[in-house]
């Protein structure tokens, strides 16, 4: 065989390998939304929960807080609540992937000719789909409760565009944890760690009203830059104090997710592979 052929038949190999990765991805995908289907009470529960949330921080406790610069307290919030849902969703991630996990399913896959990397990959596309969904329901029960986007709509795509990335940064930290933990129960126990994670950060009042050290800690939260961004691209009520973690706040959107993934995903694709060994 010939020098040309060789170099032929290792790209019609790598194209195939490429296919058949995509294919098995879009396989668990379907898996996934299927699901769905059949388990009604999953959608109700996720699409449902940031609908509460937002009626509930919007109306029972939006009189308590007050908005930077006399802004609209609903207009401040309601970016900040879209950010914090996004960011709760990697829970919903870990607890799939460990029901999986424990009921024998990842092992199945893992016994059919299929591509390594198609489990992990599937698991996040389907979550990114359930995401989409999530934030258009959260954005059309905040336009009802009367928050509005000042901005033109390129400018509005944009941060919507940011909120998706932060959630698809914290996929690969579910898909992790969800691999990691060894029951259901336990991960439930997760929640220790997302309630900090989230309350932390200037999703519902600006650092500059917290303890220094704890400000501190609030604007260098990846959500904070998330929800400042957003905030900003969206035209509302923006919190800064000056610093410099606020006041790039469009760059740290961007960065902070990027960094996540390429901690995360390569720990979880990883994980998954020694799975059983």
């Amino acid at each position: 065989m010939s020098g040309v052929d060789l170099v032929d038949l290792t790209v019609s190999d790598s194209r195939g390998r490429a296919y058949w990765a995509v294919a098995d991805c879009w396989n668990v995908v379907r898996r996934g939304l299927t699901y769905y289907q059949r388990q009604p009470i999953l959608i109700a529960w996720q699409l449902g929960f940031p609908i509460i949330s937002v009626l509930l921080y919007g109306y029972v406790f939006g009189g308590a807080m007050k908005a930077p610069d006399g802004g609209s307290v609903r207009d401040f919030l309601m970016p900040g609540m879209f950010a914090m849902t996004m960011a709760f969703g990697f829970m919903n991630t870990a607890i799939a992937v460990v029901t999986d996990t424990s009921k024998g399913v990842i092992d199945r896959f893992r016994s059919m000719p299929m591509a390594p990397s198609a489990v992990v990959t599937g698991r996040g596309v389907n979550d990114l789909i359930v995401a989409c969904a999530e934030l258009t329901i959260l954005a059309a029960t905040a336009f009802a409760m009367g928050w509005r986007s000042d901005s033109g709509p390129l400018a509005a795509l944009g941060a919507f565009a940011l909120l998706l990335l932060l959630r698809f940064c914290l996929i690969w930290v579910g898909i992790l944890l969800g691999l990691l933990v060894p029951t259901t129960e336990a991960a439930g126990g997760l929640y220790a760690v997302a309630f900090p994670l989230t309350m932390i950060s200037s999703v519902f009042v600006p650092p500059s009203t917290m303890p220094d050290w704890l400000g501190t800690v609030a604007a260098w939260n990846p959500i904070s830059s998330t929800a400042a961004a957003a905030r900003e691209l969206f035209g509302n009520p923006v919190a800064s104090d000056g610093s410099w973690i606020q006041e790039h706040a469009l760059l740290m959107a961007v960065v902070w997710p990027l960094a996540i993934t390429a901690v995360f995903l390569p720990l979880a694709v990883r994980r998954f592979q020694r799975l059983s060994r």
